[in-house]
């Protein structure tokens, strides 16, 4: 794999931005710039759906009032200075054979995924956020009835003192994580 990916800059490209993305826990108060943010949220546009039903709604929460709400529900903003809300659409989506599951929170999560590897890719710092009150944050920010909220995405300039985990880097072997059949 390693000659394929020397041969490949794109490719080794994206193994890094994976690679390196972590959960960060410490940002600055610095904005994120339109451009990076319209980066990010196109990432999260292209993002595949069953069906292609796109039932991802993505708020900006950036404002002091919106922020304010999100302290309300979770200790875990970190002070970054922008925070996506991703939710989706329940009268929206595919309803899988047997009618036990549907698309819309797996399609949510690979637009959230998306965005933040984006993030890394345009420099910035970002968080998967999912202590908190889903229905609580859903009044607050007075979202439509029929749209449930997955997670907030915490997006910012990494601090100084911002680092991975000390386990980041710890992964299991792939024989001990996929299994040929």
């Amino acid at each position: 794999m390693q000659n394929m990916m020397k041969d490949n800059a794109a490719a080794q490209a994206f193994l890094d931005v994976v690679r390196d993305r972590y959960s960060c826990r410490s940002f600055k108060a610095e904005q994120v710039s339109k451009q990076q943010l319209d980066y990010i949220l196109e990432a999260g546009r292209l993002a595949p759906t069953a069906k292609n039903l796109q039932e991802q709604h993505v708020y900006v929460c950036q404002s002091p009032e919106s922020l304010a709400k999100i302290d309300d529900v979770t200790r875990s903003r970190y002070g970054a200075p922008t925070c996506l809300v991703v939710a989706w659409d329940t009268e929206n989506t595919f309803v899988y054979p047997g009618e036990k599951y549907d698309s819309g929170a797996e399609d949510a999560t690979i637009v959230a995924t998306h965005m933040a590897l984006a993030a890394q890719a345009v420099g910035l710092g970002s968080c998967w956020v999912n202590a908190f009150d889903p229905d609580r944050l859903h009044a607050l920010l007075g979202l439509p009835a029929s749209e449930r909220i997955l997670m907030i995405l915490s997006l910012g300039t990494p601090s100084e003192n911002a680092a991975p985990s000390p386990r980041h880097a710890d992964r299991k072997p792939v024989e001990q994580t996929v299994t040929f059949m």
